[in-house]
């Protein structure tokens, strides 16, 4: 373990952990924003079990385990996030919560399965079982969002609406990146990253967290000022 494994993680961590306070105490609590700070939370904890395993050295299979528990939420909250930006009111929306639970659960009995393989400063790698089946539900979600994001910009005739839903969609495309380039490298045959990807994604996705305070103060600001005039 070199002395600096993680140390990235512990960073964002701290970071992410700000402006998750941030939006506690002076976001406005609707449930847009409850999503989007339980987003923050989530990736906020999970980049924390990461400076545990790489740092600290708690990489006992249960800390990936639950770290891989937190993590498969990310991509159904953040299609649900949508749905509460565009209004769109349909319970059969939580379905996409189904995926990630069916996986928390067969993961449970194969946690000992799990385990961290290799650290950086930036990243980990993972071993865990169906991988690959897990990372083309995982992905789907967050291959999807940016697509309805920008045919929502198109149709969007609130200018007000246009500015959240433009930097949302340059979060998503944003935390993207590492995404396509996994599924081509998964395409090509080559393991290499795909061991990382998660991790890696995870990172990137510390600009859709910057994303989400943005859009979740702006629109709370904008309420107040509406309120106070």
């Amino acid at each position: 373990m070199d002395s600096w494994d993680g140390i990235g993680s512990l960073f964002i961590a701290s970071i992410e952990f700000v402006l998750f306070i941030n939006l506690l105490v002076f976001a406005e609590k609707n449930k847009f924003n409850n999503i989007a700070i339980l987003i923050v939370f989530i990736l906020t904890a999970y980049q924390t079990f990461e400076f545990l395993m790489c740092q600290i050295g708690y990489d006992f299979p249960w800390i990936p385990y639950l770290a891989f528990v937190i993590i498969s939420f990310l991509p159904p909250l953040m299609l649900i996030l949508l749905a509460e930006l565009f209004n769109y009111k349909n319970n059969l929306v939580n379905l996409v919560f189904l995926p990630a639970v069916v996986f928390i659960i067969y993961y449970s009995f194969v946690i000992e399965q799990f385990a961290v393989t290799s650290c950086t400063v930036l990243y980990a790698s993972y071993n865990y079982p169906l991988g690959d089946l897990y990372g083309c539900i995982y992905y789907t979600p967050i291959i999807i969002s940016p697509v309805l994001l920008f045919r929502a910009v198109v149709n969007e005739g609130d200018k007000s609406r246009v500015f959240s839903i433009k930097v949302l969609l340059f979060g998503n495309i944003f935390i993207m990146v590492p995404v396509v380039v996994g599924f081509v490298i998964m395409f090509s045959g080559s393991p290499i990253l795909i061991s990382k990807i998660e991790s890696i994604m995870c990172k990137f996705a510390f600009v859709y967290v910057v994303c989400l305070a943005v859009i979740s103060l702006y629109n709370s600001k904008r309420k107040n000022g509406r309120s106070n005039s």
